[in-house]
């Protein structure tokens, strides 16, 4: 009999370093990335260049990058993964590795990281850190990694222990489905669009390196605070309307149920006359609470119409990719 193969056996794997001013992290980072891997055909570096002000697109060059993207102005991180993620999949690429431009992650770990895509078991892998052991994180830092986890848990029904982790793999089809709306941060996003997509994504345990630069996230720890609460607030709107709109509904609605029953207590006493405020307010949040209940039925709606359009649009793309590379390897055999 022949020997079984792995369903992306010999497939091409393509890394991406997002990259803002890292001309002196970024020669590290990639000299520890792989060119060989068991069970993948070829492995290739793209470096997604947003908008540096430095040597960040020379380095690349002079270090061994195979394609690069950039930006003329800076345009955030979400927005050069997701460049990343089109220009991988433009390249041919059947897996995409995400990893940040500082050298966190352990490269060594990238096999250990797609295996699961190899073997047809995953869309997306995400590399867990062991946030507890992590020496150069605050406490501070290891509670907001704690609280994206627990968020995500919630919005995707999905177990991921480390879910801000830059660090991760995806298949050209999970490639394909994604669309980031948060400029801030687009790690928690794809997370819960797999799961609401009902995408196969588990995690692996990764090693980091040694810390070569500090975090920028974390240089005003207000702002990244605002920023990581509007974002939480914001993946639950997007994900979780129903619940979102239904649950702050009910605490309105319930708030003047309460009043309500105070306010009978007091004109079945005789104290009526003095608590006219009172009736005024139930009122008022008996109407805000049914409002934004039916507000809850409307934003569930409109989640499923936006569902919908994905479908479509992820269809797209299949038929736009793999018209794309029948065309190029129709091209290539006319040529010999």
């Amino acid at each position: 009999m022949p020997a079984q193969t792995h369903p992306l056996e010999n497939a091409k794997l393509i890394i991406q370093i997002p990259c803002y001013n890292e001309e002196n992290s970024l020669p590290v980072t990639l000299k520890a990335l792989p060119r060989r891997i068991e069970g993948i055909g070829k492995v290739e570096w793209l470096v997604i260049d947003d908008g540096s002000t430095d040597k960040t697109m020379q380095v690349a060059q002079e270090n061994g990058a195979d394609h690069i993207v950039r930006f003329k102005k800076n345009q955030g991180l979400s927005s050069a993964f997701l460049a990343g993620l089109e220009a991988c999949l433009d390249n041919g690429a059947d897996i995409i590795v995400n990893t940040d431009a500082d050298n966190q992650y352990n490269a060594d770990d990238i096999p250990k990281l797609i295996q699961p895509i190899i073997d047809g078991e995953a869309d997306i892998v995400v590399g867990a850190r062991p946030i507890g052991q992590i020496e150069h994180f605050s406490f501070f830092k290891k509670m907001l990694q704690k609280m994206g986890s627990w968020v995500v848990k919630l919005a995707s029904s999905t177990d991921i222990p480390d879910a801000p982790s830059g660090f991760r793999a995806f298949s050209r089809d999970a490639a394909l489905r994604f669309n980031v709306f948060n400029n801030y941060t687009y790690t928690l996003e794809t997370i819960i669009q797999a799961g609401q997509k009902k995408m196969h994504i588990s995690w692996v345990p990764v090693r980091i390196n040694q810390e070569l630069r500090p975090s920028r996230l974390l240089k005003n720890i207000p702002s990244y605070l605002k920023k990581s609460v509007s974002t939480i607030v914001r993946i639950f709107v997007v994900y979780k309307p129903f619940r979102f709109f239904m649950s702050i509904g009910i605490a309105i609605f319930s708030c003047g149920i309460i009043g309500g029953i105070r306010f009978l207590y007091y004109y079945l006493a005789g104290n009526g006359e003095g608590h006219i405020q009172s009736l005024i307010l139930v009122s008022i949040l008996l109407g805000i609470g049914f409002q934004t209940m039916m507000a809850a039925f409307l934003a569930d709606l409109l989640g499923v119409n936006r569902r919908l359009m994905e479908d479509i649009q992820h269809r797209i793309r299949l038929n736009s990719y793999a018209n794309e590379h029948d065309s190029n390897r129709n091209a290539s055999s006319g040529s010999r």
